[in-house]
């Protein structure tokens, strides 16, 4: 009997384990936006930061309690433990074939609030605010970048605020490979120093959405002051 019992209770824990698994591995889609409630954050830190749990994880909790959905809250978890440890909703999705686009909110950042994922590709979540990921190599060894340099002398490329306004141009090459351009700020050495114009880079992906890396593509000059 306690033989059956215990392989009963393998089974069950093994199944809960693979419907996770597969969970994560289906794809993110517009089931998990949820936009955030008035009240949310106001609720949410009244709950959480009293608490000695963990800050994110709290507030993913209380997500449930407002309302939102399952998908929202499984994306948000997935989120957070991808971007170590930042709370994220997302607020807006859109297909775009191999790969799927997703605006997110940030509600406790200081800056940038708004943020921007590529998703569904490989990896799953890429975030385009990542620098690490950026081809500022080759910016850096611009001549036109050198010369914004004289003038701007910490002058470097920083994360853009995504409102849910910035849609990124994208274009196919004739064997399926597929490119988003994606605008940055360059600025004089912190978020609220003088805006020095903007980098853009490509992020480009092969016909089933692995991702293959970014190129810079050039400066935009500073607005006139």
């Amino acid at each position: 009997m306690r033989n059956t019992k215990f392989i009963v209770a393998s089974l069950l824990f093994f199944s809960g384990l693979m419907a996770q698994s597969q969970r994560t591995a289906s794809k993110i889609g517009s089931s998990a936006v949820w936009q955030l409630p008035p009240q949310f954050m106001t609720a949410a830190h009244a709950a959480c930061d009293p608490s000695s749990a963990d800050h994110g994880e709290c507030m993913i909790g209380q997500m449930a309690k407002a309302g939102a959905p399952p998908d929202a809250i499984q994306f948000a978890r997935e989120l957070y433990k991808e971007s170590r440890g930042q709370f994220g909703v997302m607020t807006g999705f859109q297909d775009e074939g191999p790969v799927a686009f997703a605006w997110v909110t940030y509600p406790l950042r200081a800056n940038t609030n708004s943020g921007f994922l590529i998703l569904n590709g490989r990896p799953r979540i890429l975030d385009v605010e990542d620098l690490r990921l950026l081809d500022v190599k080759t910016m850096k060894a611009n001549g036109q970048f050198q010369d914004l340099k004289a003038q701007f002398p910490n002058v470097d490329v920083w994360p853009g605020d995504r409102d849910g306004k910035m849609w990124p141009n994208s274009q196919v090459s004739p064997d399926g490979n597929i490119q988003f351009t994606v605008s940055y700020p360059l600025r004089n050495g912190c978020h609220a120093c003088s805006r020095a114009g903007d980098a853009i880079f490509n992020w480009n992906f092969d016909a089933k959405g692995k991702f293959l890396g970014t190129s810079f593509q050039g400066l935009i000059d500073p607005p006139l002051q």
